[in-house]
């Protein structure tokens, strides 16, 4: 049986190696890695390590290696499509199975890999073309080297309305081939197909392997919309797909660090400055899916936003989001920027050390969630202080792993009781446990129920 390269990475994925190993051999975290007694050959002195930003185990006492697959087998002596139906299980994968029309599927997906990989080499062509000089002008302005944007391979597509479709054509492509790259429009009246993207800067979107498969395009001048990305197709799904999420792949075995922020420019301005774990959802709020896709590489990744009514309002929903899906151990901070200022502009007036700062005071997510739901609102009548507890106890309720709501329900009751216990009063007022206010100490206990509280 043949298995997609797309199905075999998405297994992997879902399946880290230190889950599997560690149900065999007694690991210990070191670093980025972690370390075990092989259990393919006897030893005293642990030499077997477990990788998972790499995908592998390897020991160096007796060369043994591989993915979760390799291991799988190795340990069971299955063959390789018993190992991949074993873990598909364990996933909760559905293995596709291999039918003409699958078959079919998998050259059509290479096939527009190659029409992703060949527009952009013709946009990184443009650019450096006369019709791109203004393109490049821009770019430059923006404070981007001609290292950075060689390495990004940043492109231009002119104002034209079929310079790429007939670039391509005379390269081979079909006409089909490109409609279902989201490379060409095919308007509804009949008319011809055109170039999605025109009179515009180009930003390649890549897979976790680092191959196009879209591309986003920012408008030179005031024309509408300013950003354009390609829409979704076989190979690209806008709302799975974080922009730069292969270097940040990369940057995990150096800094285990992921900085999610709102642009392409601002991802390319923090890599440039040395953040090279930084990711950008594109044009949307963060989803569940790509959230999951960032707590593969990091357990509390940085959300940068915008320190205005807007950015509150984005991390308000990012919330909302991600509190149903919270599991030990993984969560989101959140970084807010000074007001007009993104990733970009303040590395470029206040420099990386502003960003730096800006960082290591990022916030937990329960900080957010409890101002969202405490900020500016009354406390000033029991009825009032009552409702703001019902809002923080129907949040806490919305998260799905029992034991993440535990903590939270504990966290935000004591919170609640340190803003919202009874304050003493001057003799002869109202006191709470003293005569006169009748023997009784509010907020005694615990929970969030009525006479919950610190002592």
């Amino acid at each position: 049986m043949n298995f997609t390269t797309q199905f075999l990475d998405e297994l992997r994925n879902r399946l880290p190696v230190s889950d599997l190993v560690g149900r065999r051999v007694k690991l210990r975290k070191h670093g980025r890695e972690h370390t075990g007694l092989c259990p393919f050959h006897n030893e005293k002195s642990p030499s077997f390590t477990v990788n998972d930003d790499k995908g592998f185990f390897h020991c160096f006492g007796c060369g043994a290696h591989g993915d979760v697959i390799g291991f799988v087998m190795q340990t069971e002596g299955l063959t390789f499509p018993e190992a991949v139906e074993k873990l598909a299980g364990m996933a909760g994968l559905q293995i596709p199975r291999e039918t003409p029309e699958e078959r079919a599927r998998a050259q059509r997906a290479r096939s527009l890999h190659d029409a992703n990989e060949a527009a952009a080499k013709w946009f990184e062509k443009q650019l450096r073309g006369a019709q791109g000089r203004e393109a490049l002008d821009y770019l430059h302005r923006r404070g981007l080297s001609e290292a950075t944007i060689a390495s990004f391979r940043l492109g231009f597509a002119p104002d034209s309305r079929d310079g790429l479709k007939s670039a391509l054509m005379s390269d081979g492509f079909e006409e089909s081939q490109l409609l279902e790259a989201g490379l060409l429009v095919k308007p509804e009246d009949g008319r011809a197909s055109y170039d999605r993207f025109r009179g515009r800067v180009i930003f390649p979107i890549n897979d976790r392997r680092g191959r196009p498969i879209a591309f986003g395009g920012r408008i030179l001048g005031d024309g509408k919309p300013k950003y354009l990305n390609t829409s979704d197709t076989p190979l690209f799904h806008k709302g799975r797909t974080l922009y730069a999420l292969d270097r940040a792949r990369e940057a995990m075995r150096e800094a285990p660090e992921v900085i999610v922020t709102e642009g392409y420019m601002d991802v390319i301005a923090l890599w440039q400055a040395g953040f090279k774990g930084a990711v950008a959802p594109l044009g949307t709020a963060v989803t569940e899916a790509q959230i999951e896709e960032l707590w593969r590489l990091a357990p509390e990744p940085i959300l940068c936003l915008d320190g205005d009514e807007a950015g509150r309002r984005a991390a308000a929903r990012v919330v909302e989001r991600v509190l149903p899906i919270l599991k030990p151990g993984h969560s989101l901070r959140f970084a807010m920027l000074p007001s007009g200022e993104d990733p970009d502009t303040l590395i470029q007036g206040a420099g990386q050390e502003a960003m730096r700062r800006l960082l290591d005071q990022a916030r937990p997510l329960i900080d957010w969630l409890w101002e969202i739901e405490t900020a500016e609102k009354p406390a000033d009548t029991p009825e009032r202080k009552a409702a703001i507890r019902k809002a923080l106890r129907d949040r806490a309720f919305l998260i799905v792993e029992k034991s993440v709501q535990a903590a939270y329900l504990d966290e935000l009751d004591a919170r609640f009781n340190r803003a919202f216990r009874p304050q003493r009063y001057e003799r002869g007022r109202f006191e709470p446990g003293r005569p006169g206010g009748q023997g009784r100490d509010f907020g005694k206990g615990r929970g969030f129920g009525p006479g919950g509280g610190d002592a």
